[in-house]
């Protein structure tokens, strides 16, 4: 049995180069000393990810455009998490969904960054972030 505690261990044994990552992890010990374990303790950089939360009034219009365009009935619930497979949308249903949000918005999504979009929040956040562009 292993214990550990603390940063971040990178376990790797060597027989079967079964990799496996413990996070928070300062120290560890381990009451069998005759494994074929090697530890390798190495700080893990911290990923920055800055978010931008879009404006609930866009939400509630992509939420909107997403219900006409999957024609989806009124009992359906669409939130800024709801992903547009999960509503039932292929690839032709995005693009349309895109080209409304482009007659809503009056903006103009380029290809790339339509092909980021999964869920409604991604939508709200790409059109603050053109609308934004836009008037700046």
């Amino acid at each position: 049995m292993a214990a550990a505690a603390g940063s971040s261990v990178s376990m790797r044994v060597r027989p079967c180069l079964y990799a496996n990552r413990i996070s928070s992890l300062k120290s560890f010990s381990l009451p069998n000393q005759r494994s074929f374990l090697s530890f390798r303790v190495r700080p893990v950089p911290t990923r920055l990810r800055v978010s931008c939360a879009a404006k609930p009034e866009t939400v509630e219009k992509v939420c909107a455009i997403v219900k006409k365009q999957l024609a989806l009935s009124p009992e359906t619930v669409v939130t800024g998490e709801s992903k547009f497979l999960a509503l039932g949308a292929d690839s032709l249903d995005t693009v349309e969904i895109v080209m409304g949000l482009e007659e809503e918005f009056d903006i103009s999504v380029e290809e790339e960054s339509a092909q980021s979009i999964a869920t409604v929040q991604d939508a709200a956040d790409l059109i603050e972030k053109l609308v934004e562009k836009k008037s700046a």
